[in-house]
């Protein structure tokens, strides 16, 4: 009887000493922010919705497909995360059609969140390049916010 109250009381005090905060989860936007990228009309210059939109991002190691979205009038990129001072973009609006590619240039600040979110990045000095040879269906660039902190403020705008 002796050792089973001992192995109960280890039992709470372990129960009670394991009960940690929620500083392991990184669930209050504390990550690396995405570029967020709106639609505008190359004629008008008011901004559009777009009723389909396949996106592909080179990773550094061949292009990543995000899949098509539809009626948007935004969309949220990730970026690169290793050292690399640009990503490339890619914006097709059908299926097998032409494809435009985008150059995003920037620098990246480091600053540590927390032990469960670890290191957020942030972009500064950001310039966007459209391909010269791809400006279909992407007929131009606007820039934005030039720098990513958070997801709120539009960073490019793709003039179709």
């Amino acid at each position: 009887m002796k050792y089973f109250k001992f192995l109960i009381a280890i039992c709470f005090i372990g129960l009670l000493f394991s009960c940690g905060g929620d500083d392991d989860i990184c669930e209050s936007g504390e990550g690396t922010p995405r570029m967020k990228v709106a639609f505008k009309n190359a004629l008008t210059g008011k901004r559009r919705k777009m009723d389909s939109l396949y996106i592909a991002v080179d990773y550094g190691s061949g292009k990543v497909q995000l899949g098509k979205k539809t009626v948007i009038d935004s969309v949220m990129i990730p970026l690169r995360v290793d050292d690399s001072p640009l990503t490339d973009v890619y914006f097709r609006i059908a299926d097998k059609g032409a494809e435009s590619k985008v150059t995003v240039n920037y620098t990246q600040k480091s600053t540590y969140v927390s032990p469960g979110c670890g290191v957020k990045k942030n972009y500064e000095n950001l310039d966007s390049k459209l391909d010269p040879t791809t400006t279909n269906p992407v007929k131009s660039l606007e820039a934005g916010q030039n720098f990513i902190e958070n997801e709120d403020k539009t960073n490019l705008y793709l003039l179709f």
